[in-house]
């Protein structure tokens, strides 16, 4: 497993926690709902839940699928909880948030696969704090039309599926997804928005890709409406895991943060500790939204 003692330069710091960091913490706790934060062993959640910026994950805390990289549990879910909305949204309004990311486990037990839970949560949110954005990550949904639509009009701010790797590691990194489908999921998306919806990728790099297959990928997301990306360094969570094929150096993330912004992405977020749903935030604040 990687430690922090075998990384390089760039990867080391502090992991102190000061703020909100209690406050999140104890609120998490006391509603009953799960964070990505912490299923994932986020390097992050330090840093984040000191800002009270807390990602949520909804529809339990086992996965359906198993991917290499990813230390959320794969195990046979639960039963969906229909109170969790309404818990979500105490906590949003308890923390104060501006701007929310909801993601989940993938749920393929569900005739839905939970499309209508994430749509009853933006919900939710919206109606006890009108003024907070909503961001959801969403799982692959199976590319299906009926379902995506159901998410993208109860109207979140940004849909984000995360595409994670290149199009030769996929059945490596996440055998039970599909590069061509999660293209799809961000089209038809990017198609059942609203004007003002936008869509929002992710990849890790680090798993043994080629920097072409990186330029080629973002190619694809562009062709497939995305308008923002987060490029961050995949760590190993678990000795469990898939390792890491190479330490990607910050030249590495600045070149792909200008190959980016050529190609006509609206904001890119490219350095070691970037995740998803890392400041998020402060992400749009900065493209003016």
């Amino acid at each position: 497993m990687t430690v922090a003692s075998s990384f390089p330069v760039w990867l080391r710091r502090s992991l102190a926690v000061h703020g909100q960091w209690d406050k999140a913490k104890q609120l998490v706790e006391e509603l009953e709902l799960h964070t990505v934060c912490q299923e994932a062993k986020c390097p992050n959640l330090g840093e984040c839940w000191s800002h009270g910026n807390v990602s949520f994950m909804i529809l339990g805390d086992r996965c359906t699928r198993r991917c290499s990289f990813c230390a959320v549990l794969t195990a046979r879910p639960g039963v969906v909880d229909p109170k969790e909305p309404e818990r979500l949204a105490e906590a949003v309004a308890r923390l104060g948030l501006k701007y929310v990311v909801v993601t989940s486990v993938a749920r393929d037990d569900l005739e839905d696969e939970g499309a209508g839970h994430f749509a009853a949560c933006i919900r939710a949110i919206r109606a006890r704090t009108p003024q907070a954005q909503v961001e959801v990550l969403v799982p692959d949904f199976h590319a299906r039309p009926e379902l995506i639509r159901r998410v993208a009009e109860a109207g979140p701010e940004v849909v984000n599926h995360n595409l994670e790797t290149v199009a030769r590691l996929q059945r490596e990194v996440r055998p039970q997804a599909g590069y061509d489908r999660s293209l799809q999921v961000l089209r038809l998306a990017r198609e059942m928005g609203g004007p003002e919806m936008k869509t929002k990728s992710g990849l890790m790099v680090g798993l043994g890709e080629k920097p072409d297959e990186v330029r080629r990928t973002m190619e694809d997301l562009r062709a497939a409406g995305c308008e923002l990306l987060t490029v961050g360094q995949y760590l190993r969570p678990t000795l469990d895991h898939r390792e890491v094929g190479e330490f990607v150096p910050p030249e590495q993330f600045e070149l792909y943060r200008r190959w980016g912004e050529e190609l006509g992405f609206s904001f890119v977020a490219s350095a070691p500790y970037v995740r998803s749903s890392y400041n998020a935030f402060e992400a749009l604040q900065q493209r003016g939204e």
